[in-house]
């Protein structure tokens, strides 16, 4: 049955001249179709810059912020533990048992994996939510909801509800990184994906500079109505709410994208007709979800992206805490986050930038960005931790090459699917995996082998890197030959201008090109 999409746009051509289309288009439909003819249409190189620059200033900073926010609520963990809230909620036991008496920091590793539990259970309802139904609105709302139930973190008393607090949270945020990099793949062409995704991915070092600073003026609070970690949620559920309301501003696609002037929108359109990725289509496909179930690259991409993030899990929510051993005091701990939040940014940046101008290098910059992880893990593990010793810091900063790994993985599995139900499958699934690598990394820190430097925790970190690498040359050498099938096919231009936006899979579309 057919109905009016809500994407509906005025029929113009690219010149902004009515073209004769009255047809509805119905859900199965990508919404392309509502502006676009089955022809391709040439388009003005210096008004298809101008659509982009538009696209860039609107769309970048909103995801920036957006996911810096998830960053930061999920990272300012490990510096409230040293503002308190280890001792307030009872997250460490002492064991007097043993001489001379231990910790467990349990209840901890927990606080921070119960999160990732709880964006298990949200990400693939409300990915396909988003893809159902208007997008801005689904957005907005969860969004909003996540900043009230951050601020409520600091009414927690006790170590069971920062517990269940923690599994809520992680349900709301759910919607952000797949929503974020669906959207991405109905704006961008497969070119430019990998240098926009790691722009709004950027903000996981960027936010890490900007929270730390935060983090530092709230430890000048003394006497305060309010414990410091308190005062730090409450923040950053007021930001997360004031951007859950600048949700409502974001278009439901580039066929409504209110920032662009009509026969814009049709430029906007267009020009993502050669890469056969679609723009957005509503109807949730089970033909796309079960072929996407049976992809061996999005399978590769799940255990790249849990093996990249097992760091992220571990460094995260006890980073502040691991510095603090080193012989450094609280506020110096919450400084040193700066240096491999800088590498994490500047580096993300640098490797999408290459790879949105040198074809076919993702891969090959994702595996070189892997070996300094691997070594700032064996400098942290092997050094000697003495007194303010700098080895460890070192090896720490280097740690922050974690953040291109995981920003060209994210690149790697959208620009290389199509179809919009496998796009959410596979955007969920990416973070699937994203989850299960943030739940197993704050489990490999066991406060008992604290003597020995953690030994569980950087020789696991080592290989699940060393894993990231054969996968990623898999990935390359099975993708190749993919492509040369490829393009050994009968081709047809006409052909495959009209298959652009019928919503069909890369598996389904002969003309579909991967990425490298």
């Amino acid at each position: 049955m057919s109905q009016q999409n809500s994407d509906s746009a005025p029929n113009l051509d690219i010149n902004g001249n009515h073209r004769d289309d009255s047809s509805p288009i119905s859900l199965e439909k990508d919404v392309a179709a509502t502006i676009v003819p089955e022809y391709a249409q040439e388009i003005d190189p210096v008004a298809e810059g101008r659509v982009l620059r538009k696209i860039d200033l609107f769309l970048i900073p909103l995801m920036w912020v957006g996911y810096g926010l998830v960053y930061y609520d999920k990272a300012i963990l490990g510096s409230a533990v040293l503002f308190g809230m280890t001792r307030d909620l009872s997250l460490s036991v002492v064991d007097p048992s043993t001489s001379p008496p231990t910790t467990s920091t349990q209840r901890l590793s927990w606080a921070t994996s119960i999160f990732y539990f709880g964006m298990l259970a949200g990400l693939y309802p409300l990915t396909f939510l988003q893809q159902r139904y208007n997008l801005s609105r689904v957005l907005a709302v969860v969004v909003t909801l996540w900043g009230v139930i951050a601020m409520l973190t600091s009414t927690v008393t006790t170590f069971q509800g920062l517990f269940a607090q923690r599994f809520f949270l992680g349900f709301v945020e759910s919607v952000i990184p797949p929503t974020f990099m669906c959207i991405i793949s109905g704006y961008y062409n497969q070119a430019e994906q990998s240098l926009r995704q790691s722009w709004w991915f950027s903000s996981t070092g960027g936010w890490t500079i900007i929270g730390g600073a935060l983090n530092y003026g709230f430890a000048q609070i003394q006497d305060g109505d309010l414990k410091r970690w308190q005062y730090i949620y409450l923040m950053a559920g007021a930001l997360t709410v004031l951007f859950g309301l600048a949700c409502f501003v974001i278009p439901n696609s580039a066929v409504s994208a209110w920032f662009l002037e009509p026969s814009e929108r049709i430029i906007a359109v267009e020009r993502l007709r050669k890469g056969q990725t679609g723009v957005r289509c509503q109807q949730v496909k089970v033909a796309q979800l079960s072929e996407a179930a049976l992809d061996f690259k999005i399978w590769i991409i799940f255990l790249m992206m849990a093996s990249a993030y097992t760091v992220n899990g571990a460094v995260s929510g006890f980073g502040p805490l691991i510095v603090s051993t080193f012989g450094y005091t609280t506020l110096e701990s919450i400084l040193l986050q700066f240096p491999p939040g800088g590498v994490c940014f500047i580096f993300i940046l640098l490797t999408g930038y290459f790879s949105s101008k040198i074809p076919n290098i993702r891969l090959i910059s994702l595996v070189l960005c892997c070996f300094p992880v691997i070594a700032g893990c064996a400098m942290i593990w092997k050094s000697t931790w003495y007194h303010r010793a700098p080895t460890p810091v070192a090896g720490y900063t280097l740690i922050g090459f974690f953040g291109p790994v995981v920003s060209l993985i994210i690149s790697m599995g959208m620009a290389n699917v199509a179809g919009a139900s496998k796009k959410s499958f596979t955007a969920a699934a990416t973070f699937v995996a994203y989850c299960v690598g943030n739940i197993v990394g704050p489990q490999l820190i066991k406060t008992e082998t604290l003597e020995w430097h953690y030994p569980e925790l950087w020789l696991g970190l080592i290989i699940c890197y060393c894993i990231v690498i054969i996968l990623a040359i898999l990935l390359y050498v099975l993708l190749s030959r993919e492509n040369a099938r490829r393009d050994n096919l009968p081709k047809s231009e006409e052909q495959r201008d009209q298959t652009a936006f019928q919503d069909l899979t890369d598996g389904e579309n002969p003309y579909f090109r991967y990425v490298l």
